[in-house]
């Protein structure tokens, strides 16, 4: 399988595509790109993820930089040290929400964000080349670098907004869905320095996923049970680099990962307005919320670097993605699951509501989301083309096709992170959401047998 190179990092198959070679290229190639200095590495827990790790170590010590390895590490937490320090750079090996045969190598600067689209050129044509080496007096060294964890939640539990002492006094309990991936020992750790009794499930670091490790409703099944037979106040779930979150409430309902992000902006945004930065596939309960506050919402095209440049650049106060990816750059500008769920904890503290209360007091919409396989999307003229099919509406073609009119939105895209087409669509009801996905479907079938014929 070809490897998917992207704003979302170099991903592909273990064995299939990519390998210790592989990552040992791209690895150089970085470590060539980047200037003098350390470079801070951590990885998650999948199996691959040791072989990968010494691949890249060994291939930015070739390149002269001195290597901080921070082990198992989410991906926020990895993005935090390297903007804390003096490093020029990082690596984190992980691929996310991709089932366990995948892994990748995602590359930072050295503020701790995601390379953009014009310095991910810049890497490849570095990967062409092959060059960078030094000799054998320049060669860097690998060092472990301890404490990443700590560091992080102490950065969170410093924010102004937080107030432990009436989040230990909320006297809640969560039950935590780790997937055994990165955030295993570490979201149970913010949990328990909040004084919120813990319920732990696969957080044990194996790096075997024992569901789909995406965290959506539908691979939440034992987390909801857990809740409802526990009696806990509500779940958590975290993909396995822990940057996305997804929440179920005390009733053992599994809420959109949609409602995370959406959440976390009520909640922010009712103690430090501003504008907000969200993907063009996040709910249009973004808008919803941000109105009632009366800031501006921007939209980017797909990708946390798109958002984070987005939201940079506006001066912004919070994004994300509706993945379950709350981004807040007053701690730093990249998505951290640790943050949503403090924002969260926050807000049930202070409100002294249930999450499902919190939940319900939205609006109802419904999303619908399809992976189509097979296709390949229009591009030019044929986008327009397919455009005008839907009927009347705003069309954005920065990335895709998002059609936006008054039954709703669909956003039609090729993945970063798979080899397979996304459409999303959000109406007032399910079935209408899924007529707009049929619409789109129907749209990309008729414009790929004009091609062929």
């Amino acid at each position: 399988m070809p490897l998917r190179v992207s704003v979302s990092g170099v991903r592909g198959v273990i064995g299939d595509g990519l390998d210790a070679v592989v990552a040992a290229r791209w690895a150089a190639a970085f470590g060539a790109w980047l200037p003098p200095g350390p470079v801070v590495v951590g990885r998650d827990t999948r199996p691959s993820g040791p072989v990968i790790l010494q691949a890249a170590t060994a291939a930015l010590c070739s390149t002269g930089h001195d290597v901080w390895d921070l082990g198992i590490a989410t991906t926020p937490t990895t993005e935090l040290e390297v903007q804390g320090s003096e490093a020029v750079g990082g690596v984190i090996i992980t691929a996310s929400h991709n089932p366990q045969s995948w892994n990748a190598l995602k590359f930072l600067r050295s503020d701790g964000t995601f390379l953009t689209a014009g310095q991910n050129r810049e890497l490849q044509g570095c990967y062409e080349d092959g060059g960078g080496h030094v000799a054998w007096d320049r060669l860097g060294r690998r060092m472990t670098r301890e404490g990443a964890d700590e560091r992080h939640l102490a950065a969170i539990l410093d924010l102004g907004w937080l107030d432990v002492h009436q989040v230990r006094a909320a006297g809640l309990h969560a039950v935590v869905d780790a997937v055994e991936g990165a955030g295993g020992a570490v979201v149970p750790a913010l949990l328990e320095a909040l004084g919120v009794r813990c319920t732990r499930l696969h957080c044990g670091l194996s790096g075997r996923f024992p569901h789909d490790p995406e965290p959506t409703p539908s691979h939440l099944q034992e987390l909801a049970a857990t809740v409802k037979r526990s009696g806990a106040d509500l779940g958590c779930a975290v993909d396995p680099d822990g940057d996305r979150l997804a929440l179920v409430d005390g009733n053992g309902r599994a809420l959109s990962e949609e409602l995370t992000l959406v959440l976390a902006v009520d909640f922010l945004l009712g103690r430090e307005p501003g504008t907000v930065a969200v993907n063009l596939s996040t709910t249009r309960l973004i808008e919803e919320v941000a109105g009632r506050h009366g800031v501006q919402v921007l939209r980017a095209p797909v990708g946390e670097a798109n958002v984070v440049e987005a939201l940079l650049e506006a001066g912004g106060v919070i994004g994300g993605e509706g993945n379950g990816g709350v981004i807040y750059p007053a701690l730093h500008p990249g998505r951290d699951a640790l943050v949503g769920l403090a924002m969260l904890l926050q807000a049930l503290a202070a409100g002294g509501c249930s999450l499902a209360e919190l939940a319900d007091a939205l609006p109802a919409l419904s999303m619908v989301k399809e992976k189509i396989s097979g296709v390949n999307l229009p591009a030019g003229q044929d986008l327009a083309s397919l455009a005008k099919k839907l009927g009347p509406g705003k069309i954005d073609t920065r990335d895709g096709l998002r059609w936006d009119g008054p039954a709703g939105w669909v956003h039609v895209r090729p993945s970063n992170t798979e080899p397979i087409v996304r459409a999303i669509a959000e109406a007032a009801d399910e079935p209408a959401a899924r007529r707009l996905i049929a619409s789109i479907r129907e749209a990309i079938g008729s414009g790929r047998a004009a091609q062929e014929d």
